[in-house]
């Protein structure tokens, strides 16, 4: 059956998610408790309270199909937005947005244009349909829109711009934005991915496009500052005609009633984001000082974590490692040299800094 898959199918490289804690600690002979995960930009505080006190109460009806049409969560994440309803998909985390986007509009031979470190699900998902990925170089690291609008041809169908980008943490602004949007052809969708959203003081404002019935989607995530990442819950936010398009090509309650509740729950708890808010700042000040005390190179960052040079980065990824501290090591996006670091508690980005100093201090590559 291998050889009569798709050749495009057969060549796919799977996503590598960030290493969980339970795999290293069998791997090391490491306590759990000891590890601290700065891997994946989840939330060191956990989820909202009153998110896991929803997730409980839901648990009695475990027994029962979720509503399918998710009506409550999504008239709430309308009502927070000003849109409607029917303006508002669920995920499967935010990456089957992208999915639900692919089976409805990809074809063998389209192309989609992204940044150059993009997030490694957007050509992943491009080459799951048989399109090609067109990555336009980022001076800076930085989306350059200009570029990216240069590299659309009458074959391209989306455009991805992720604004905080990941793994860069790079922001794109406003005015750039709407110069992007002025010229940009109707016959392509554009794709915003919001995961980072919610950390930016003064964010840009894309949902205009869709209030406008631009072809555009924007998608977000409870993921991030939610802290519900075990529960693969996001959203897309579209006119909604295309809405109507991507509900048909998803799959019958593909999330799942928990995650509805908790999601539900967390976003209407505005001290828990605040929090969250708040130690991102502290701790990303933090980190990046250290950087810059220890004379690595890194990115300035909008999101919750930090992009630093370290010379070898997957030399100090095992390191760190052995260590009882998981980071992300940058290779498969073409930066072998960097190493991505999430933004923690204060303890647990102390101790990064203090294993990283011994990294380097102990000679191997920084």
């Amino acid at each position: 059956m291998w050889n009569t898959a798709h050749d495009h199918v057969r060549d796919l490289v799977a996503y590598e998610p960030g290493k969980p804690v339970e795999e290293l600690a069998r791997e090391m002979g490491l306590d759990p408790s000891q590890i601290i995960k700065l891997a994946s930009n989840e939330n060191p505080l956990g989820p909202s309270p009153k998110a896991l006190q929803a997730m409980r109460e839901t648990l009695d009806r475990a027994h029962f199909y979720p509503d399918g049409g998710a009506w409550a969560l999504r008239n709430a994440i309308a009502e927070k937005l000003g849109l409607e309803r029917e303006n508002v998909i669920l995920g499967n985390g935010s990456n089957e947005i992208i999915e639900f986007i692919g089976h409805a509009f990809l074809k063998p031979g389209d192309e989609v244009v992204t940044a150059g470190h993009a997030f490694a699900v957007y050509s992943l998902m491009a080459q799951l349909f048989g399109a090609k990925t067109v990555a336009v170089p980022d001076p800076g690291y930085t989306h350059d829109l200009e570029a990216m609008l240069a590299a659309i041809t009458p074959r391209t169908k989306q455009v991805f711009i992720a604004n905080p980008n990941n793994p860069t943490g790079t922001l794109v602004g406003q005015q750039a934005i709407d110069d992007f949007m002025k010229r940009v052809p109707d016959h392509v969708l554009v794709v915003f991915d919001e995961a980072y959203f919610e950390f930016l003081d003064h964010p840009p404002d894309v949902l205009k496009f869709v209030r406008e019935g631009r072809p555009v989607v924007v998608m977000r995530t409870f993921s991030k500052i939610q802290g519900l990442a075990n529960l693969r819950i996001g959203y897309g936010l579209a006119p909604a005609s295309l809405v109507a398009v991507l509900q048909k090509t998803r799959q019958p309650f593909n999330a799942n009633g928990i995650a509805q509740a908790g999601a539900l729950a967390g976003l209407l708890d505005e001290d828990h984001m605040r929090r969250t808010r708040e130690l991102t700042h502290e701790g990303r000040e933090f980190l990046q000082q250290t950087f810059t005390g220890m004379g690595l190179e890194y990115v300035p960052s909008a999101a919750n974590f930090v992009l630093v040079r370290v010379g070898d980065g997957d030399r100090v990824f095992q390191s760190l490692l052995r260590r009882g501290i998981i980071v992300r090591a940058m290779r498969s996006y073409n930066l072998p040299e960097w190493i991505r670091v999430s933004v923690g508690t204060m303890d647990q980005n102390r101790r990064f800094a203090e294993e990283l100093q011994r990294v380097v201090e102990a000679g191997l590559p920084a």
